[in-house]
């Protein structure tokens, strides 16, 4: 009987597992956790777990019985040491061996840190990936503290919006000329600016940290520009990195994660990955995309092709953040923009910023607006561009652009 070995318990993992069992799959099946609990969402964690507004169970993407009923062998607080793939085998961390007749790497991908000799390995400094890092950080979310974060990414305004509705005094640092410089438009940065501003965070664009001060626990900060702080806490949102350590010593080609081909297979015919540690082909380029979406339809897709599907993986990338009252959700994905425009609802006060390279819709950046977001997505994924001058008109009846 095939035995198909899943590397990875999270959103990609779970997915694969459960795909493989509603395709009938009827082989064994072990899902590898290097954490002690269940695969869980990890969104929520920057969000409503943080704040306490979601307990713990309810984070689980499927209760522990599950894993029982549809016979799927749930390792958890295990790590895959190495894998021999001539062998076909996986070493587990507690000396054991699991040999595979497939296998898939799930392994995701961890948070960047800080240099220990700037104060990274500071008592006090998080950062936010896993249940354990919210789990530590949540005892510190507490009123009148006063709390850096490193990085203007989605993860450290997210997080930012959490502690100023804790009432924690709350500095944000960015290093490049605006937040949200790598993902977004100069609009879109402008909206989350103004938005972090008006709630009472410090923000500093164009400047970094020198050094985080204290002897074991974090007192202060040094900034770049000279300016010192006085610190309770630090968080550290400064990208992630794609777990690829355990495919590169098995000599599997890794180029800014885990090479796949179209189908989800990597450079060894037994061997499959999805999620944040794997590559993607999205038109003519090979990239990563990091999103819960994509790591349940790409790890999905792998599940089928392990079935003999042979379907070809086409990302419909699609992303979102919940900061204070404001949900972003984006559809596609903006590299090689030439030309943003900007759709506003006067009454609602709704906006929506729509990418074009050249004359092709690319991308939707849509501020607490659903419908926009929506009729974006189903565009794109249609392949239709509408004239820029009638997105930016507001008596455009937008859902007439979906039609043929």
């Amino acid at each position: 009987m095939a035995h198909i070995v899943v590397i990875g318990a999270g959103q990609a993992g779970s997915s694969c597992v459960t795909k493989l069992r509603s395709e009938g799959f009827d082989g064994d099946i072990t899902l590898i956790g290097a954490e002690p609990v269940p695969p869980y969402q990890r969104p929520p964690l920057s969000k409503a777990y943080l704040l306490g507004e979601m307990p713990k169970d309810r984070l689980f993407l499927r209760p522990a019985a599950f894993y029982d009923e549809q016979n799927i062998s749930l390792t958890l607080s295990t790590i895959a040491k190495s894998i021999n793939a001539k062998a076909q085998a996986v070493h587990l961390d507690d000396d054991s061996t699991l040999h595979y007749d497939h296998l898939v790497l799930c392994t995701g991908s961890t948070p960047n840190r800080l240099p220990a000799k700037i104060g990274g390995a500071l008592d006090g400094v998080f950062t936010v990936r896993s249940l354990d890092d919210a789990d530590r950080m949540a005892p510190a979310f507490t009123e009148g503290k006063n709390l850096l974060i490193i990085g203007g990414g989605y993860i450290g305004l997210e997080a930012a919006a959490v502690a100023r509705k804790r009432g924690m005094h709350v500095t944000l640092v960015e290093m490049a000329d605006r937040i949200l410089q790598r993902v977004a438009a100069p609009e879109t940065s402008d909206y989350f600016r103004a938005l972090h501003k008006e709630h009472g965070v410090d923000l500093r664009e164009g400047v970094g940290l020198d050094t985080l001060l204290g002897d074991t626990h974090v007192t202060g900060a040094k900034l770049s520009d000279g300016t010192e702080l006085a610190l309770d806490y630090a968080i550290v949102g400064v990208g992630i990195t794609p777990v690829t350590h355990l495919a590169e010593t098995a000599g599997l080609a890794c180029i800014n994660g885990i090479a796949t081909d179209t189908y989800g297979r990597t450079s060894d015919p037994q061997i499959w990955a999805a999620g944040d540690c794997a590559t993607c082909h999205f038109g003519e380029a090979e990239l990563r995309i990091e999103s819960v979406g994509n790591a349940i339809d790409q790890a999905e897709t792998v599940a089928c092709n392990l079935m003999g599907a042979q379907k070809p993986y086409h990302p419909k990338p699609w992303f979102w953040s919940d900061q204070y009252d404001c949900k972003l959700q984006i559809a596609g994905l903006n590299i090689g923009y030439t030309d943003v425009y900007k759709r506003i609802d006067a009454d609602t006060g709704a906006q929506s910023h729509w990418y074009y390279k050249g004359d092709t819709l690319i991308a939707v950046d849509a501020m607490n607006d659903p419908r926009n977001y929506m009729i974006g997505k189903r565009l794109i994924e249609a392949g239709k561009s509408p004239a820029p001058a009638a997105i930016t008109d507001p008596a455009t009846d937008m859902k007439a652009l979906l039609k043929p």
